[in-house]
């Protein structure tokens, strides 16, 4: 089979995992277990993982210079972001924050531009102003409460400290990917961030009763573990390998329709009117700003 379509397929598994761990997440907190005690469980299940695969892989040496950054990158992509996603999906709802989780790209390129002085047009500027327009009338204007979701507007605010977090990490994270290899990085941001998120989630993680878990609870804390953590970072890894990181982040919007779709079929929520606008400004948003102008050639 054609190396390309093989690279689409696992960026497309890659967003099918995402957007059903929406729901999957959802439905286990905070009945079965706590959000933070859930990242303790996931953190401490891919840092185990990430040491296993790299018993197959050459060890490297890790410049002292470096150590400060690796911490960073571990505290904004696997503390802050993971704890502020699963704490706001236990307020809001799944199609709440795969609408939301959307926003990333545009708040990277504000950070970008802040960090790393990226020149930003005036298109893009009218594309972040929609964006965070359509974040906005979810947090304003949405629904106070419902069954499943005891504060929406402040669970849909987390959503977007996770994407800015999930943001600072990519900023963080640039310097280091073209030095060490992935799973070294992995490891060691899993590592760290285990140790960082201790703490935070050892209370609700050993409230869990454990050994009177059934079969159906654990393969789904299984899946958020194996599949949301460890196999979406592998399967993107081979899809970078064939395919551009523009064309990568494009596949976020599939995580909507995918999280909307099995959220809907599972029960576990509904599309509104004022979702379906929210989701058109922030997509419409994101489109704008990511969009890159066109090359005049000679002659034209």
């Amino acid at each position: 089979m054609n190396k390309r379509v093989l690279a689409l397929a696992a960026a497309t598994g890659a967003s099918a995992i995402y957007g059903v761990n929406h729901t999957i997440a959802k439905g286990l907190m905070p009945d079965i277990i706590g959000p933070f005690g859930f990242i303790l469980l996931r953190v401490g299940g891919a840092a185990v993982l990430f040491w296993l695969i790299s018993f197959f892989y050459r060890s490297e040496k890790i410049d002292k210079k470096d150590w400060l950054r690796i911490i960073g990158c571990a505290f904004f992509g696997m503390v802050l972001n993971m704890n502020m996603f699963f704490k706001g999906l236990e307020l809001s709802t799944p199609i709440n924050s795969s609408v939301v989780i959307t926003l990333s790209p545009v708040l990277l390129l504000v950070l970008s531009a802040f960090f790393l002085k990226e020149r930003i047009t005036w298109l893009k500027s009218v594309g972040i102003g929609i964006g965070l327009a359509g974040a906005l009338l979810l947090i304003l204007f949405g629904l106070k409460s419902q069954p499943n979701a005891p504060n929406i507007p402040l669970g849909n605010i987390l959503f977007i400290v996770n994407a800015a977090s999930y943001s600072f990490y990519l900023i963080f994270v640039k310097p280091l990917v073209s030095k060490y290899s992935s799973i070294t990085l992995m490891k060691l941001f899993f590592l760290f961030a285990l140790v960082m998120n201790l703490p935070i989630g050892f209370g609700e993680f050993s409230q869990v009763s454990w050994f009177s878990l059934d079969m159906d609870t654990i393969w789904k804390l299984a899946f958020v573990v194996v599949g949301t953590t460890v196999m979406t970072y592998l399967l993107n890894i081979y899809a970078l390998k064939q395919l551009s990181p523009s064309t990568i982040g494009a596949f976020i919007y599939l995580q909507p329709v995918i999280a909307a779709t099995f959220a809907i079929l599972a029960g576990a929520d509904s599309l509104t009117p004022l979702r379906v606008l929210a989701a058109i400004l922030i997509f419409t948003g994101v489109f704008l700003s990511t969009r890159k102008p066109k090359v005049k050639t000679e002659g034209s």
